[in-house]
């Protein structure tokens, strides 16, 4: 087991460089820069273009001096390769850059984001496994049933809808028509006024919209993985033994059966409950005025933020690895029969 633990570890490093470096070599050839962006707004401020009729074309025509210092104050001014060793040594020291247009630490920028994405996350997966789990296991038990086939045909209407498309009818039909939800934000403008009771009242008030339109999608995987499992493992030989001691329904369901059928689900919990504290829906932040890690990533892109998008893709492929390694050594923790050799 250490010596698989060993092999995966060392498997991260060239695979987390192999995505730095793609990445990295992607941004060199994307046109409109933070220099070229930097220029645009010098010369937009100075009235040049605006006024003759001229549109803007790169760095033709701007002083070479500024075009310098442009290219220095952005870290442009070194080759490539130097620049992406540079950027390797400080993400070494986890130190994730400073942002150009905000001037801020890419860690803190993290950190303010992470609450509203963390909260959307974690209700989306609490909500998914408590519910839909029970939900898998009652459709197995009844399989072919009116209920099984209800359901199924709920669940899978849900999955195909999606979330954004269904977080705008339930805006405009509960935020907007009925007045029952607010439109935007995760908190009222006076939330820091209200009492501590009124506080929790108000956040989930605000939370119920977004998290609905967010969790039909994760919520329909689970509940068909669970009823699939549990099928696989009701019509097997230990089962039959189990009822043929007179065991009951319920002991042979939830002691026998429920061991075995979480297997697949279980293994994904390290996953999903990790990636729930750094998930990032930018339509539904977008459609619901909620400033996530989904909205920075995607600002920090179209404004070609070159520190924030490598700073957040190192972080959150290192926690993808991580995880991923973790759920799998769970493959042992649930059944001892699997072995890493």
């Amino acid at each position: 087991m250490l010596t698989y633990v060993f092999k995966r570890l060392l498997l991260m490093v060239p695979t987390l460089l192999g995505v730095l470096f793609f990445t990295f070599l992607v941004i060199q050839f994307v046109p409109g820069g933070p220099v070229e962006q930097y220029l645009a707004e010098a010369k937009a401020g100075a009235g040049v273009g605006a006024e003759g009729g001229l549109s803007y074309r790169g760095a033709q025509g701007v002083d070479p001096k500024r075009l310098e210092m442009a290219k220095a104050l952005y870290g442009f001014d070194k080759p490539a390769h130097e620049r992406f060793v540079q950027m390797l040594v400080q993400f070494a020291r986890f130190d994730l850059g400073k942002s150009f247009f905000q001037n801020r630490d890419v860690s803190q920028l993290i950190w303010e984001k992470l609450p509203v994405s963390m909260s959307l996350g974690l209700w989306t997966f609490f909500i998914s496994y408590l519910v839909a789990v029970p939900l898998g296991v009652a459709k197995a038990v009844r399989a072919g049933s009116r209920f099984d086939l209800i359901t199924t045909m709920v669940v899978l209407v849900g999955y195909a809808i999606p979330g954004f498309v269904l977080g705008v009818a339930l805006l405009v039909v509960f935020g907007g028509q009925l007045q029952w939800f607010p439109l935007r934000g995760l908190t009222s403008s006076n939330w820091e006024q209200m009492a501590w009771g009124a506080r929790i009242v108000d956040y989930l008030w605000h939370i119920v919209l977004p998290v609905t339109a967010m969790v039909l999608g994760s919520f329909a995987v689970t509940a068909m993985l669970t009823k699939n499992a549990f099928l696989e493992e009701i019509r097997k030989q230990y089962v039959v033994t189990a009822r043929a001691k007179g065991l009951s329904e319920n002991r042979v369901l939830w002691k026998h059966v429920m061991r075995n059928a979480l297997i697949p689900i279980i293994t994904g919990f390290p996953a999903a409950f990790i990636g729930a504290f750094f998930t990032g829906s930018l339509l539904i932040e977008t459609l619901f005025s909620l400033d996530g890690l989904g909205l920075l990533s995607y600002e920090s892109v179209i404004r070609r933020d070159y520190p924030v998008v490598m700073g957040t893709l190192y972080l959150f492929t290192l926690i993808g690895l991580v995880t991923k390694l973790i759920s799998d050594l769970c493959y042992v923790w649930v059944d001892p029969r699997v072995k890493f050799d």
